[in-house]
């Protein structure tokens, strides 16, 4: 089994709060790594009809069959639990019994937290696997071969067909979860709607060309976007501000929590497709992007990633803001490295009024270097950036 590098976070989070919640994905493993890090816990899963039926009419009765630690799966289907465990940790802070809630809507979940446990609950997000999680040096996979097959954990632990695995996901997560939180009437709409999303990784989020696109109005956009935020399919990163005294683009960009996901989005079914494929530079811009957040999710760390745009097109892929430090990422698939590459990180550094302590390069070759106070990694490479960001 692959250890996934939330699993010391959430036994430390687990000795100081009385309740834990983990979000994140369907399929990212959440199951998993709490049966794997808590094995002597009860576990339950709200999916499951008769259990939900019992929390739902007799919730205390529930929750009081439980002696000690529990694994409560799926807490979104019966929100109004987290009340009740409220209830329990206050009337017994020194009890034995402990919570540990997962939920794949995490706006609902995390709602439901700040409702009733603020400030007694620990909250963690786990994503599909990460690259230094699945690979190791030996072991280096091509750009295609991530790019394609992505990171949910089941493709990997089974061995499955990527775009065969990521048709059963969707249809899954359209069939069950959509029909939970909205009245989509028509659903080829929204997946159409969920191809253009792929269509549009890594570039300004227009609302007009997705409404005429789809057929729907803007209000409906914004409402779908927030739906596919909520569940973990995608994310959007804003454009940062800080210290600027120039025109800057206020439009997010969307991006994939899952590389591979998009990839069957766009039609790829092999990784052949991939090489010349024309949105390839903006697919490896999600994979980097992507791993970046998880590599914040997985230390327990809020996402600090932003990306800079003025008004003339001017551009850094990646700002990671630090509070007293900015650092610059640059993202280009190329295998070959160009002092082009350069431009926006120059142009950014020279302009910022909070200068850059240091920038990054991330590229589709396979050598490291040092170049015009820019250091320069492989995507391969990605273990060493992180130990250079902790340096910072």
């Amino acid at each position: 089994m692959i250890q996934r590098q939330l699993e010391k976070h959430l036994l430390r989070l687990a000795k100081q709060y009385p309740v834990v919640t983990l979000t994140g994905p369907r399929q990212s493993g959440k199951t998993t790594i709490c049966k794997k890090v808590f094995p002597e816990y009860e576990y339950v899963n709200l999916e499951d009809l008769e259990t939900r039926q019992f929390a739902f009419h007799d919730p205390k009765g529930f929750l009081n069959q439980f002696q000690n630690g529990v694994i409560i799966d799926e807490i979104q289907r019966i929100p109004d639990l987290t009340s009740l465990i409220q209830v329990i940790v206050d009337n017994d802070a020194k009890s034995s019994k402990h919570f540990i809630l997962t939920g794949s809507q995490q706006f609902e979940v995390i709602n439901a937290i700040n409702q009733s446990l603020a400030g007694r609950s620990a909250i963690a997000r786990l994503l599909p696997f990460s690259y230094t999680e699945l690979y190791t040096r030996d072991d280096e996979p091509s750009m295609s071969t991530i790019l394609y097959t992505g990171f949910y954990p089941r493709i990997h632990d089974k061995n499955l067909n990527p775009t065969e695995a990521l048709s059963f996901y969707l249809t899954t997560y359209i069939e069950r979860d959509l029909r939970q939180l909205i009245n989509i009437r028509e659903l080829s709409t929204f997946e159409r709607f969920l191809k253009l999303c792929a269509a549009n990784i890594g570039q300004l989020t227009n609302y007009s060309q997705l409404a005429n696109d789809c057929g729907v109005n803007q209000a409906t956009v914004k409402s779908w976007l927030s739906l596919l935020k909520a569940s973990y399919i995608i994310f959007e990163l804003q454009p940062h501000f800080k210290n600027f005294h120039k025109r800057l683009t206020k439009s997010s960009k969307i991006y994939f929590y899952d590389i591979g996901l998009a990839s069957y989005l766009l039609g790829i079914t092999n990784q052949q497709h991939i090489e010349q494929h024309p949105l390839k530079g903006f697919l490896f811009e999600n994979f980097i992007v992507c791993e970046l957040i998880k590599n914040r999710y997985n230390n327990v760390r809020e996402s600090n990633l932003f990306f800079f745009r003025d008004h003339v097109g001017n551009e850094v892929d990646v700002i990671l803001d630090y509070g007293q430090k900015l650092i610059p990422i640059e993202i280009k698939s190329s295998q070959t490295m160009n002092s082009a590459f350069l431009k926006g990180l120059n142009y950014y550094k020279k302009i910022s009024a909070q200068p850059a302590v240091e920038s990054f390069l991330i590229y589709g070759g396979s050598n490291s270097s040092q170049q015009n106070g820019t250091t320069i990694f492989d995507f391969h490479n990605l273990a060493d950036l992180y130990r250079k960001l902790e340096e910072v």
